[in-house]
């Protein structure tokens, strides 16, 4: 029975996406500029998947290093409004978002006082530092001494629907990070706002070093996502790194984490050696955004997409007869674009499988992705999109 891997490499855009303007993003290529300032890149298993072709498609040019030939390829593009996570992993698996997303908006403080009140009271806090649009390892840098010595967790936000919450781990305690961010999710539903994100920590002043306990408290997709299906007919669904947090722990039979992206990966080519027939493999490789798209280094990218790909190519050959392997992404986040957020791009889509042609498919929509892996599992045709293979 045929299985899928769809793999994310979260924020590895290829240019802007038709209405980046309108998020004040034109111009924004992420892989483009990332080859531009960090050198051609070398990127073999992804560009015979067709990886510079698909960036053509978006911008008219392939990046330096890159030949823009061959593969099963499509560049995608996001109808949802926004340019969260959230919403791009789920049209990705065949459910557009309908709704706005609420945001909090770029004054001192971000945060409305009667929420931040309200979270005080109900986790048991004496207050909350920050309160700020930050990059989240610099509010770490600002605050955390005056956290620790304190006891008030570090309360920040970005241009994406997101209330993130940093504590250190010894401090002020993981349970206790976990328990306020369940408080702050509840509260934080009125208002529509997508993730609240504990971020722990470790370390002393000019030393802090974010740790692998991340955990997002996600509002829950809409019904009839790929993974809800796929469960529904009784299939293994299996999510990578932070697939969990982001479809709500909802439609995944496991769930399996790691340190890093590179153990992601190990996890992935275990589920590749022994994952069931019918099997969905659905993996989020986070560092992209988190290390490198946010903190604006194109070279730390340039460095973690050619790690990716010599992982990639070595797991390639171990797919089965009637597997389908899928790249994509879910939104851009140029590290040389200004501020630290999120850009609105096309995305690549490709597909690999043993004894699939190379084929050229254009654009599509992000949906389209989810509904291919639909089809190809031999599940019903979901609400959206419509099958590229």
């Amino acid at each position: 029975m045929s299985r899928v891997f769809l793999l994310v490499m979260d924020s590895a855009g290829i240019g802007g996406a038709p209405d980046a303007a309108a998020y004040g993003d034109e111009g924004a290529d992420t892989l483009g500029h990332i080859a531009e300032a960090a050198g051609p890149l070398r990127l073999p298993a992804l560009d015979s998947l067709g990886l510079g072709a698909a960036a053509r498609e978006a911008t008219g040019r392939v990046p330096a290093g890159l030949s823009g030939a061959g593969g099963c390829w499509a560049a995608a593009r996001e109808w949802s409004r926004g340019k969260d996570t959230p919403s791009g992993h789920w049209e990705l698996a065949g459910r557009r978002v309908a709704f706005d997303w609420g945001y909090f908006p770029r004054e001192d403080p971000a945060f409305p006082a009667d929420l931040v009140a309200a979270l005080c009271a109900e986790a048991r806090l004496p207050g909350v530092l920050g309160q700020i649009h930050s990059n989240g390892m610099a509010a770490i840098e600002r605050w955390g001494p005056e956290h620790v010595r304190t006891g008030k967790p570090i309360c920040y936000t970005s241009a994406d629907s997101v209330f993130q919450i940093a504590a250190h781990e010894e401090a002020f305690g993981l349970d206790r990070l976990y328990e306020v961010c369940a408080v702050a999710r509840r509260l934080c539903d009125p208002l529509r706002i997508g993730r609240v994100i504990a971020r722990p920590f470790l370390g002393a002043p000019g030393a802090y070093r974010r740790t692998a306990n991340r955990k997002d408290y996600a509002i829950p997709p809409p019904e009839g996502t790929l993974p809800d299906r796929a469960k529904g007919a009784g299939r293994a669904v299996v999510g990578i790194g932070k697939i969990g947090d982001i479809f709500a722990h909802r439609g995944l039979t496991a769930e399996r984490k790691g340190a890093n992206d590179m153990a992601l990966f190990d996890a992935l080519e275990a589920e590749v050696a022994t994952a069931p027939g019918g099997a969905l493999v659905f993996a989020n490789f986070v560092e992209f955004d988190s290390l490198y798209g946010h903190m604006r280094d194109p070279a730390g990218y340039a460095r973690a997409l050619e790690a990716f790909d010599a992982r990639l190519g070595a797991a390639l050959p171990r797919l089965r007869d009637g597997d389908l392997l899928i790249v994509t992404a879910d939104h851009g986040n140029d590290p040389t674009w200004e501020g630290t957020d999120h850009t609105r791009e096309m995305v690549p889509a490709l597909f690999a499988s043993p004894g699939l042609p190379p084929r050229a498919l254009g654009r599509c929509d992000f949906a389209d992705i989810g509904a291919t892996a639909a089809a190809w599992l031999g599940l019903p045709p979901g609400k959206e999109g419509r099958s590229l293979l």
